[in-house]
């Protein structure tokens, strides 16, 4: 199915029509990997457009960049203000918003430094990233036979394009065998995250969630689960979790800015729970939906609005 387009891209501070967003075939990205992203959501409010945790995300790529030593030519109120302005452009009232920075055309060689650093921010309509009805029947995906990067390889907690090979193995392996995700286990044999969303599970009432050291990426939506989890007066605890405790929880969910937060209902052919969306599941989905929509007070500030 073909990507849906908008018009503009916004490109080094300028925008450009979608087709002319080109970069030349020997940049240092293209061979090396060499990018940061993001990706977040702008949705529909009856107060207008509002992105959610702008700032956060937007903090996060500048974290990406300077693990790996690029300079953003922009500042973050800059690229924050060119994100609200690329959605006002492509007058979108809904969108998935991807600001990339990466390395460009200069010297091809291992050392990046030489290289220019790019930035450009795309919009476009993308609806619900695992299927319209994940959200409400659940998944059934399975754990890959790929692992997650050691610590001490690349660093997970930079959103970095070449870290994403890794997930593209979970992914596509997955899907060839009929799964709708993989879900990775870290190189101690924890269970990590899937391919592009952070993991939880519910058991006699408890939240658990792998920690940062099982070599996760922090994830904003990850964080929102917490903060409402928390606010609903749930035991939520970081730790590491075996593999076999999510054959045997009462709900696993994911989380991810694609993935919002999606119910798990099977693993490995593994009925989770009574293999349909668990209570607390649907109370964190109706509490982040609530704010995300603007249905409810957004008292934790989560809201940007275009």
């Amino acid at each position: 199915m073909p990507m849906p387009q908008s018009d503009k891209i916004w490109f080094n501070g300028k925008f450009v029509n979608w087709d002319d967003a080109k970069i030349h075939v020997l940049s240092h990205v293209v061979h090396y990997g060499s990018s940061v992203f993001e990706g977040l959501r702008c949705y529909h409010t009856a107060q207008g457009p509002a992105c959610f945790r702008l700032r956060d995300h937007v903090n996060r790529l500048y974290d990406s960049t300077k693990i790996y030593r690029m300079e953003i030519p922009f500042s973050q109120v800059e690229l924050e203000d060119a994100i609200l302005e690329t959605i006002r452009v492509n007058n979108l009232q809904a969108c998935y918003i991807r600001p990339v920075v990466f390395r460009g055309f200069g010297e091809l060689a291992v050392n990046p430094m030489p290289c220019p650093v790019e930035v450009v921010i795309a919009v476009w309509e993308w609806g619900k990233y695992l299927g319209p009805e994940a959200l409400e029947k659940g998944v059934s995906v399975r754990f890959a036979s790929w692992n997650r990067l050691a610590p001490n390889t690349m660093p997970s907690l930079a959103k970095v394009g070449a870290n994403y090979m890794n997930a593209q193995l979970i992914k596509m392996e997955a899907i060839a065998d009929g799964y709708a995700e993989g879900i990775a286990l870290d190189t101690q044999g924890y269970v990590s995250e899937g391919s592009g969303e952070n993991i939880f599970m519910v058991k006699n009432g408890q939240i658990y969630t792998p920690s940062t050291g099982s070599s996760i990426l922090p994830g904003i939506t990850r964080h929102s689960a917490l903060t409402l989890a928390r606010a609903m007066g749930y035991s939520v605890t970081t730790r590491p979790i075996p593999r076999e405790s999510l054959y045997i929880a009462d709900e696993v969910f994911f989380t991810g800015s694609a993935a919002e937060i999606t119910p798990i209902t099977a693993i490995d052919q593994i009925e989770i729970g009574s293999g349909s969306r668990g209570k607390i599941t649907q109370q964190l989905q109706e509490a982040f939906f609530a704010i995300v929509e603007g249905r409810t007070e957004d008292k934790y500030e989560w809201l940007t609005y275009v």
